[in-house]
């Protein structure tokens, strides 16, 4: 593994990812895309001075041609989300950004891991299987790993405990349809409403929705606040490619093109994956209830109906070319 991550986007989260990955292990190296390449030479320089101080990354800003040997490329670019939209609400704007980034980033890295941050990020790992013949494996959402993140940390203030000792995923879309997999959450090997209860903390349902919509909504209050939602995606960005690049085996819930699920077909949703130098392994579908199992399909079914029109605006752009 070459230890070598490339970052298209030096936006805020692109950014806020390469400055993280400076300081990751087994990180060596970061180049830096952008159209702005002024804007990426700045970070670049910025995140380098940074790295001084204890990161052992190499970072510089580069082209496309400099991804060649890249373990990982993460995407990032492309329009962000603001106040009042939807994810899915900057597909029409950002499949087009991406599906040239592909057609480029391919033309020199062909056997790289894609890492897909752009929104909405579980309809881009299918614009890279479809449309340029990808592996699932190897076209990756950062999907609902922050959002998990999100979940643990919540808990775990509400419980009292440290987020490392919940064990707790996020599924679906990383999005309004996602689910908590309340079932399946645990911490110190029981069902995590047990310890609640022992704990003195019980999480009757009107704590655990509001708990959900917390984390559902997180972005949203953020970007309210300051604009960018941009160090805890940083953050995932890095774990994730970490976990790549020095082929950890480690699980995440993270999204990756589907043929079916629970019915549905054709579909990009979160579910546990295990990461390595590879990419993703076949997703896990854990035992969930019948609630969760009902807004996992619903879920699934979103995303399958936004892969259809993205597919389709990709199509539309082929044939105008010609």
């Amino acid at each position: 593994m070459s230890g070598k991550v490339g970052i298209i986007g030096a936006g805020q989260v692109g950014a806020a990812g390469a400055y993280l990955l400076s300081q990751t292990p087994g990180v060596r190296e970061i180049v830096l895309v952008d159209l702005d390449h002024a804007r990426a030479r700045s970070e670049a320089s910025d995140i380098a001075h940074a790295a001084a101080f204890g990161g052992a990354a190499q970072i510089s800003a580069g082209t496309y041609a400099d991804l060649a040997g890249a373990a990982v490329v993460v995407v990032t670019a492309g329009t962000s989300l603001k106040p009042g939209q939807t994810r899915l609400d900057l597909l029409a704007a950002n499949i087009h950004v991406v599906s040239s980034v592909l057609e480029r980033v391919l033309a020199v890295a062909p056997e790289t891991v894609l890492l897909f941050a752009t929104n909405p990020v579980d309809v881009m790992p299918a614009v890279a299987v479809r449309r340029f013949g990808v592996p699932p494996g190897r076209a990756i959402g950062t999907g609902c790993a922050l959002d998990s993140a999100r979940f643990r940390d919540r808990l775990a203030r509400q419980l009292g405990v440290a987020p490392g000792s919940v064990h707790a995923n996020v599924l679906g879309e990383h999005g309004d349809s996602e689910v908590m997999h309340w079932s399946g959450a645990q911490i110190a090997g029981m069902p995590l409403t047990r310890f609640a209860e022992l704990h003195g903390h019980p999480l009757p349902p009107e704590a655990r929705d509001a708990i959900a919509q917390e984390v559902r909504t997180s972005a949203y209050r953020i970007k309210e606040g300051k604009g960018v939602s941009n160090f805890g995606i940083g953050g995932c960005i890095a774990r994730l490619a970490r976990a790549i690049v020095n082929d950890e085996h480690v699980v995440f819930s993270v999204s990756t093109f589907m043929e079916e699920l629970l019915g549905v077909q054709d579909t990009c949703v979160s579910l546990p994956h295990v990461l390595g130098a590879r990419g993703a392994s076949r997703p896990f579908l854990p035992p969930l209830d019948e609630l969760e199992a009902a807004a996992l399909r619903h879920s699934a079914s979103v995303l399958h109906d936004a892969i259809r029109a993205g597919l389709e605006a990709t199509a539309e752009v082929g044939r105008d070319e010609r």
